[in-house]
């Protein structure tokens, strides 16, 4: 489809209560990550904007717009493969759970599944250029 290839879950109690993965391009709304469809689906699969008690796991370093919707949605814990030293917002660039103003801080957790992700986003970018 053209995108970018990052997925996420979302987990309560051990199960999975939604799954997303980018489509910015295909439904032409730049907000479309995989981390907020995947927000966006949970909240209405617990009918609330707080997903408290919730994992978000995703394939790649949130941005600064997806680690702002974490923080807001007051996710307990975040999971990421690899790291984004371009446009992570986590343990790079804004660092947004690190700053004062931080709404929520989440427990993360990296590297998980590290060298599939970063082996898989590779390739994609690769074919592109």
């Amino acid at each position: 489809m053209g995108e970018v290839p990052i997925g996420a879950v979302i987990v309560k109690d051990g199960v999975v209560i939604a799954e997303a993965h980018n489509s910015p391009r295909t439904d032409h709304d730049p907000t479309a990550h995989a981390e907020i469809l995947a927000i966006r689906r949970a909240a209405q699969a617990l009918g609330d904007e707080r997903l408290t008690g919730c994992e978000l796991w995703v394939t790649l370093e949130p941005c600064a717009m997806c680690a702002g919707a974490i923080a807001h949605a007051r996710i307990n814990r975040l999971y990421y493969a690899a790291s984004d030293p371009k446009g992570g917002a986590v343990e790079h660039g804004a660092r947004v759970f690190e700053q004062p103003q931080a709404l929520h801080r989440p427990e993360v957790y990296t590297g998980i599944g590290e060298a599939e992700s970063a082996d898989l986003l590779r390739g994609f970018f690769r074919t592109r250029r």
